[in-house]
This record gives C-alpha cells, sequence and structure tokens, in this order.
C-alpha cells in the first residue's frame, strides 16, 4: 500500500473570523453570535466538545469558510471550527484520499497533483474545506460525472450522544446515503474518503455564443462534451461557454501574461469596477452588460483537471441557485430572460448554467434525475429579493430543487414533495438526532421539527 499523510499541526487563520463575538459568512448574508467556540485537534476532541454541549443544553454547529449563503451553519450555542482538523491520507492501491473535515479544498487538489492524481470532477471554487462543500452538494458540470459528494466511498461522523460512527455502502449504508449531502443534520463529520483516479489532462474551450444558438443546441452541446456549461449575460442575447474534455495532451496551460489578463484583470478587476458603478448608477447596468458579454474572447488550452475546473472569484455575490429536471433547463432559461426583459430589474451578473447526472444520494439536488442548474446572482450590496423572488418562481414552477447553501425560500413541505426520499432523511435525523443537538432555524425551516 503506497500511502502518503500530511496533517496540519498548527492553527491555521480561517477566511472567517468571529469579531465581537459575531461570526459572518463570506458574503455578508448571514451573521450569529455563538455562546462558545472551540477548535477540536482530532476527532475525539470533536466527540467530548459535542458531548459536553449537548449536556449542557446547547445546539452545536461547525462552520467551515463561510462559502454557503444561508445560514446552514449559524448558531448561538456551540460553533465548532475546523482550523485544526486537517489531513490527508493517500492510499495508491486502494485509489483513495482520506481528507480530514477541515481541510480546503484547495489543499487537497494541490496535494494530489503533487502525487499525480486527481478528483473526478470539482466545482469552480475551491476555498471550501471538504465537509463544507459536500455537506451543501457543491457541484460542477457533467454529462457522466457528478457532483463531489458523489466521489465520496466513506465517511466518519460524530453523532448527538458523541458517539462516532462510520458509514460507507458496506457500513451504515443509510446513513452514508443520506450524511454525504448532510446539511450538518445528522452530526459534525471528521473526515471522508473520496474515490481519486490518476491525473489526467482536460481541454478547455471558451468561446462567446448567442443565446438563440446556446438554448437552440443546449442538448448537443451537452452530449458532446464531458462537461459543458454557459453564462448569459441579462440585457444581452450573448453567452460565454466553456467545453471541457479529456485529451491526451500535450499540456497547453494559459500563457502568465493572457491569464492575468483574462482572469485578474478583465473577469476581476474590470468586473469588479463595472459592478461598482452599476449598484451606485442602476441604470449604466445594460451597457456595462453588452461590454463584459464582449470582453473576453475565444481561448483555448489544456492543464490539470484543477486548474481548468476552478477560477478566483473575488468579487462577492449573492447567489441563488435551483436544479431543474435537464429537460425543463431550455423552456425555465428562455421564461427567466424574458421576465428579465419584461421588468424594471438591471442585473449585473451573469447567469451560470450547468448540468449533472442522476445520483443515488437521497438529498442530492441530482437525486434520481438527469438535472441541469440555473444560478442567478448580484453584486453584494445591491438589493436582491426583487430579482431572486421572480427568479423561484419560474424555477419552483418546474419543480426545481434550491441549492442547501445558497439563498432561497422553500420550506419541508415543499422539499417533501421534490425529494421522493425526503421522509427517508427526516426519519433517520429523528433516530440520529432526537434532540436536535445540531438544530437551527434554518434546518427548522427546511427540514421541519
Amino acid at each position: 500500500m503506497d500511502e502518503q499523510q500530511t496533517q496540519g499541526s498548527t492553527r491555521t487563520a480561517s477566511p472567517v473570523r468571529t469579531r465581537n463575538g459575531t461570526w459572518r459568512n463570506w458574503a455578508g448574508t448571514v451573521a450569529a453570535r455563538p455562546a462558545r467556540e472551540t477548535l477540536p485537534a482530532s476527532a475525539a476532541e470533536l466527540a467530548g466538545a459535542v458531548r459536553d454541549a449537548a449536556a449542557h443544553g446547547m445546539r452545536v454547529k461547525a462552520v467551515g469558510t463561510g462559502h454557503s449563503f444561508t445560514a446552514a451553519a449559524a448558531t448561538d450555542g456551540l460553533l465548532i471550527r475546523p482550523d485544526l482538523l486537517t489531513g490527508i491520507q493517500i492510499d495508491r492501491e486502494a485509489g483513495t484520499v482520506t481528507v480530514a473535515a477541515g481541510t480546503p479544498l484547495k489543499r487537497l487538489n494541490v496535494a494530489l497533483a503533487r502525487e499525480g492524481l486527481s478528483l473526478t470532477n470539482m466545482g469552480d471554487i475551491m476555498e471550501q474545506t471538504v465537509a463544507g462543500a459536500t455537506s451543501t452538494g457543491t457541484h460542477g458540470t457533467g454529462r457522466d460525472s457528478a457532483s463531489i459528494s458523489a466521489q465520496i466511498l466513506a465517511l466518519e461522523l460524530v453523532t448527538a450522544d458523541g458517539s462516532l460512527l462510520s458509514c460507507s455502502r458496506e457500513q451504515n449504508p443509510e446513513v452514508f446515503a443520506a450524511a454525504r449531502i448532510g446539511l450538518g443534520a445528522l452530526g459534525v463529520i471528521t473526515s471522508l474518503t473520496f474515490a481519486v483516479e490518476p491525473v489526467f489532462l482536460l481541454r478547455a474551450r471558451e468561446e462567446p455564443m448567442g443565446f438563440d444558438q446556446v438554448t437552440a443546441e443546449f442538448e448537443q452541446l451537452v452530449a458532446e462534451n464531458e462537461h459543458f456549461e454557459f453564462y448569459w449575460f441579462p440585457h444581452t442575447g450573448n453567452c460565454s461557454t466553456k467545453r471541457n474534455n479529456r485529451t491526451a495532451g500535450p499540456a497547453a496551460p494559459v500563457g502568465r501574461l493572457s491569464g492575468w489578463f483574462e482572469d485578474e484583470f478583465l473577469s476581476n478587476g474590470v468586473f469588479q469596477a463595472a459592478n461598482t458603478l452599476g449598484r451606485a448608477v442602476p441604470a449604466t447596468i445594460p451597457s456595462l452588460a453588452r461590454l463584459s458579454s464582449r470582453a473576453l474572447s475565444a481561448r483555448t488550452y489544456t492543464d490539470i483537471p484543477y486548474k481548468v475546473f476552478t477560477s478566483p472569484r473575488r468579487v462577492r455575490f449573492v447567489e441563488m441557485e435551483y436544479a431543474v429536471p435537464r429537460e425543463a433547463l431550455v423552456p425555465a432559461l428562455r421564461e427567466l430572460r424574458a421576465m428579465v426583459d419584461r421588468s424594471p430589474l438591471r442585473v449585473s451578473f451573469p447567469v451560470e448554467v450547468r448540468t449533472a447526472p442522476a445520483d443515488d444520494i437521497t438529498l442530492s439536488t441530482a437525486s434520481g434525475r438527469e438535472t441541469a442548474y440555473i444560478a442567478v446572482h448580484l453584486y453584494k450590496g445591491t438589493p436582491y429579493q426583487a430579482y431572486f423572488t421572480a427568479a423561484e418562481r419560474i424555477f419552483t414552477a418546474h419543480e426545481g430543487r434550491p441549492h442547501w447553501g445558497k439563498i432561497h425560500t422553500r420550506d419541508a413541505e415543499y422539499f417533501a414533495e421534490v425529494y421522493p426520499r425526503f421522509a427517508e432523511f427526516t426519519a433517520l435525523r429523528d433516530r440520529l438526532d432526537p434532540d436536535r443537538v445540531f438544530g437551527n432555524d434554518y434546518l427548522r425551516r427546511v427540514l421541519g421539527d
């Protein structure tokens, strides 16, 4: 067995801090005042903290880097920070990597690449912890390969009574089916084991395309590419498309200068300035959208997976994302465009569209059905309620399932209708956490009480 281990031995700074006793998420949409805060350095310490909190009648929540837009991790009880729960164990013979819950995805991706390995698919940012990303269903885009959670082979979590529970398809399979996207409702994850494969090269092809062409050819574009996604710029008929496919190589990374110009100067620097202007003078947004949609030119490059799938996101925003049956994507997107065109709304951020195959995770947004995702965003500090409410009305009319970590207004009654296995999850929660040690207001709304 070829095994490598790296273990965090010193406290690392977290992007999300508590100030004056207040915890805030990345987007500034959630604030909470926990009574206590702890940084366990091992699963045993974490279990002890949970037992102690439960004995004193305190609620318990674990946080990651705060990249969720919802209050899934908010608590007025004990806040568990995972800064010291880091570590990576690679088993080449088994084709797995076991990762401590607080390890950032960025650190995992770099460590795997160094050893000539990779996850099969991933989302487009990698600042989250592995436990935070999987617990809320973080995903990328893929014709055949699914979310990060779908790549989990085993996990360990601390339950409400302080017990350590190991789960896989063979061991506690009913918990495994649910806890891969557990919303923090079933316990606190201590470690996750993922399937990995030898590192490969992806050829990325980015190019502009008209809205009418993308929507007319959507099914063909998905069928012909391993990973297809696109962005539509509201107030325009313009889209930016991206196709990622495996290739034998050779590697041809983005040049340092052109990469800086496209990914930093245009996509972050100029985009930040445009959004700041648009927030101050909303009437300028349609013109800015037309300029933004034409600023990025076509390009092709080849690199290892995490350097193709992920990109820096320095412009802060708020986001709502819904998963709809894939056949509903084009009608829903056309309705969204018509709604924006006939409304007084001024939308400065592009709309992102991705896909995922059906999976077997109880509360996955892709559970049991081929799925397409529509994500709407607005610049941080911009009033978003009117836009998101109108978009949500369209998405729910198509049996949409909101991303668990992004803004939405749905409740348990709605989820019981759109998730066939919803009662299975809530029954498991009743068994593992009958006293709601891991409860909070968000879980009360989405899972019931």
